[in-house]
C-alpha cells in the first residue's frame, strides 16, 4: 500500500539508457546495474506483499505493465525468472503511500519514511437506505422501512527494519480499525450479502487490532516469510479491485470465499504462518497454515482482536494459491490477473442436514453428523480488455469474474459466480472516476436448502438455520456505481443495489437500495 509502480518503471528506463551509453567508465557502470537490480527487488517485494487496504483505487495497484522499449512484439510477454542472487543493497520497503489530503503532514510523513516507517490513515464511510417497504406476514414481525450507515477508520503501520536497525530484508506491518453503524439490508430479511460491507467485526471499541505480523525477504524479493496475527482472506482469495464496489457480495472479497466462520476475514485474524515465492516475474505461488479459532467475530472473544492466546483454537487451514499475471495486446500494455486456489481446513464442523445415521437431523431427530474437515476451491480473474486513446494509462475497461465452490456439507453457500465491468477515465478531463457494474449469483448448499424446507412443512420456523423465515434456495445482487475523485485523497462513490431473493428466500420481496460510498484518505 505504500508502494507506486511508476518509480519502478521509471528507474528501468533511465537505466536502460545509461547502459547505451558508450563513454561511461568503469565506476559508472557498476553503479547502473547496482540500481537496475535495487528496482527489480523492490519492484518484486511490492508485487509480492499482502493488500492491507480494501480500499485501493484501481488504478494504484492495476496498471503494471513493463515498459514497452524492453518487450519485444507479440501477444503477450512471457518473464523470465530474476537473479537468484540478492541485490547489494535493498531499497527501503517504505515510499510514498496513496494520495492523500495532506501527503506531508507538516514533515512527519517524509520525515518517517527517512527513517524506515510508514504510516497511513484513512476513513471509509457507507450508507444506504432501501426504496420499498420490506415482505410483511406472520413470520417477518421484525422487517421495517428504513436506512443506515456504517464506517470505519483504519490506520495502518510498517516498519522496515533494516533500515531502521539493520535487520536485513525484514518489516513489520500492522493494522488497527475502530468501526461504527450498522448495515440495512437486515431490515428487510437478508443476512447473506451487507449493503455496507464495511460493517462488522470492529468491536464496537476505539481501536480494534485487524493484523500485526513480521514479514522477511529473501533472495532479493523473490521469497517471502511471514508469520503473526494474520487474516487469511486478505492474503488469499483476495483482489485490491474488488472494494471498486460497496455490496459484501464483492467487497472486500465475493461472499462464499468467506462462507465459514472459521476463515480469517478482515478485520478478523488468527495466528499464521504464509509462505510466497515467485518463480517467475508473471507468477506467484504461495501457502500458509491458519489456526482456526472459536468466535473469531464474537464480543466474547475478540472485541478488541488484542487476545493472543491460543486456548481457543479448534484446528487449522491450509490455504494454497497460484497467480498468472500476463499483459495482453500488441503493445502489452492489458495486464491480468489469474488466480486459482484449494483451501483444506482440519475442523469439525456440523453437517447442515444429516444426523449421525445418515438421516435428516430435523426430519428424524439425534444428534447432528459432525464431519472431520471441509475444503473450498476457487478460480478468480481479472483482465484489462483496452485502453482509452490519448488517456492516462490507469484509463481503460477492465473485466473481472470467479467461481467458488465450497464443501456442500457444511457450507450455507456451496457455490457463487460473480462478474463485474469498470470503465476508469470514460468521461475526458476525469481520469480518475470510474463507472461499475457488477452481479453475484449464490447458490444455498443442498442440505441447508432441505433442512428449511422440512422446517417450513412443519410449520416451524423458531430457530431456523441463518435468520430465515422461509425456504433459502439461491440470491441474486446488481450493483451499479460511479466513483468521483472530488480531490487529492477523497473519492464519492453514489450506489445502486438491487437484491433478488433476499436471504436466498423465494418469498421476500426483491428491495431496491440507494446510497454511497465515501473514502477519505487522510495522510
Amino acid at each position: 500500500m505504500f508502494a507506486k509502480d511508476q518509480t519502478q518503471t521509471q528507474t528501468q528506463t533511465q537505466t536502460q539508457t545509461q547502459t547505451q551509453t558508450q563513454t561511461q567508465t568503469q565506476t559508472q557502470t557498476q553503479t547502473q546495474t547496482q540500481t537496475k537490480a535495487q528496482a527489480q527487488a523492490q519492484a518484486q517485494a511490492q508485487n509480492l506483499g499482502p493488500q492491507q487496504n480494501a480500499s485501493t483505487p484501481l488504478n494504484s495497484v492495476q496498471q503494471n505493465a513493463p515498459p514497452q522499449s524492453s518487450i519485444a512484439p507479440g501477444i503477450f510477454t512471457t518473464y523470465p525468472a530474476p537473479p537468484l542472487s540478492p541485490p547489494q543493497a535493498a531499497p527501503s520497503a517504505i515510499t510514498e503511500g496513496p494520495p492523500s489530503i495532506f501527503p506531508d503532514f507538516f514533515g512527519m510523513t517524509p520525515w518517517l519514511r527517512k527513517h524506515g516507517i510508514g504510516f497511513h490513515f484513512d476513513n471509509t464511510n457507507e450508507y444506504a437506505g432501501a426504496l420499498q417497504h420490506p415482505t410483511r406476514g406472520p413470520h417477518y414481525g421484525n422487517y421495517k422501512d428504513g436506512s443506515s450507515n456504517a464506517g470505519q477508520y483504519s490506520a495502518n503501520l510498517i516498519v522496515d527494519w533494516e533500515h531502521l536497525a539493520g535487520i536485513k530484508g525484514f518489516v513489520t506491518r500492522m493494522t488497527t480499525v475502530g468501526r461504527y453503524g450498522t448495515t440495512a439490508n437486515r431490515m428487510f430479511g437478508d443476512w447473506l450479502a451487507h449493503s455496507s460491507e464495511i460493517y462488522g467485526g470492529g468491536g464496537n471499541v476505539v481501536v480494534h487490532l485487524v493484523s500485526l505480523y513480521g514479514e522477511e525477504s529473501l533472495f532479493g524479493g523473490r521469497f517471502l516469510i511471514a508469520g503473526g496475527r494474520m487474516s487469511q482472506m486478505s492474503d488469499f482469495a483476495s483482489s485490491p479491485i474488488f472494494c471498486s464496489f460497496q455490496n459484501n457480495s464483492f467487497c472486500g472479497r465475493p461472499k462464499a470465499a468467506a462462507d465459514s466462520t472459521y476463515y480469517g476475514s478482515y478485520p478478523a485474524a488468527t495466528w499464521a504462518f504464509r509462505m510466497k515465492g515467485r518463480p517467475r516475474k508473471d507468477l506467484y505461488i504461495q501457502a500458509g497454515v491458519y489456526f482456526a479459532e472459536n468466535g473469531i467475530y464474537q464480543n466474547y472473544q475478540h472485541r478488541t482482536g488484542f487476545k493472543f492466546n491460543g486456548a481457543n483454537i479448534v484446528g487449522y487451514e491450509i490455504p494454497i494459491e497460484a497467480q498468472w499475471e500476463p499483459h495482453f495486446g500488441p503493445h502489452h500494455d492489458l495486464p491480468g490477473h489469474y488466480k486459482l486456489g484449494f483451501v483444506y481446513d482440519d475442523v469439525r464442523r456440523a453437517d447442515n442436514y444429516y444426523n449421525t445415521a445418515g438421516q435428516s437431523y430435523y426430519v428424524y431427530g439425534g444428534k447432528q453428523l459432525m464431519r472431520n474437515s471441509s475444503w473450498q476451491t476457487y478460480f478468480m480473474f481479472d483482465q484489462k480488455l483496452m485502453n482509452y486513446p490519448g488517456r492516462p494509462k490507469s484509463a481503460g475497461l477492465t473485466f473481472m469474474g470467479g467461481y467458488i465452490y465450497n464443501s456442500p456439507h457444511t457450507a450455507v453457500r456451496d457455490f457463487e459466480v460473480y462478474g463485474a465491468l469498470m470503465s476508469q477515465g470514460l468521461i475526458p478531463g476525469r481520469p480518475e472516476d470510474m463507472f461499475g457494474v457488477a452481479f453475484s449469483y449464490v447458490s444455498i448448499a443442498p442440505g441447508t436448502r432441505d433442512t428449511t424446507m422440512a422446517m417450513v412443512a412443519a410449520g416451524d420456523y423458531s430457530g431456523m438455520p441463518n435468520h430465515a423465515t422461509g425456504v433459502q434456495t439461491n440470491a441474486e445482487v446488481l450493483e451499479v456505481d460511479y466513483s468521483i475523485n472530488v480531490m487529492r485523497g477523497v473519492t464519492f462513490r453514489p450506489d445502486f443495489q438491487y437484491y433478488i431473493h433476499p436471504n436466498g428466500q423465494v418469498g421476500l420481496r426483491n428491495s431496491a437500495m440507494l446510497g454511497f460510498k465515501s473514502y477519505v484518505s487522510l495522510f
